[in-house]
């Protein structure tokens, strides 16, 4: 999507859009309303500043519908085909990488009460695996920073595949 036909959408359309990226109701209202923006960079920018601050309870709010990594998520939406793509790694994962990684969600959820979250995107599947055991040994606090953290990685890396920066961007002069 060219980043005018974003400032364009209707508050509604351009919230579903936003809510791909991550489901956390205030920042999508807020990056919704700053609109129009004069560049991708300008919205990636705001985005990530409001993604900074959030809050616990606006992680549990993003990880509500989350599919546990090394689950094939469900749906037809925009949200699950995004989640398809950035754990595209795990349908090559060996057989005992993923049985660890099942055991490791299992382990993390009843530890934590929520679904482990990490930008799959580039990340292997015995990357994700090592970070997994790495991040059950956190205390609670420390925890749920990390995983907000993740939260925005993903939410910025969402908002810069779906936005074209390079048709949206204007030309430098010459």
């Amino acid at each position: 999507m060219h980043l005018d036909e974003f400032n364009a959408l209707d508050p509604a359309a351009a919230a579903q859009t936003v809510a791909v990226w991550a489901a956390v109701p205030g920042w999508v209202d807020a990056v919704v309303a700053a609109r129009p923006y004069a560049s991708a960079g300008a919205l990636a920018a705001y985005a990530g500043q409001l993604a900074a601050v959030w809050s616990r309870a606006d992680l549990d709010a993003a990880l509500a519908h989350h599919p546990r990594i090394g689950e094939k998520p469900t749906g037809t939406g925009a949200e699950a085909a995004a989640s398809r793509s950035e754990q595209a790694a795990m349908a090559t994962a060996e057989d005992d990488i993923a049985a660890a990684i099942a055991e490791g969600n299992r382990a993390y959820e009843a530890r934590f009460g929520r679904v482990f979250l990490i930008r799959a995107a580039g990340r292997t599947p015995g990357e994700m695996l090592s970070e997994l055991k790495r991040r059950l040994d956190n205390d609670d606090e420390t925890e749920a920073r990390e995983a907000t953290a993740q939260l925005a990685e993903i939410a910025l890396l969402r908002l810069r595949t779906a936005i074209d920066a390079d048709a949206a961007e204007p030309e430098e002069a010459e």
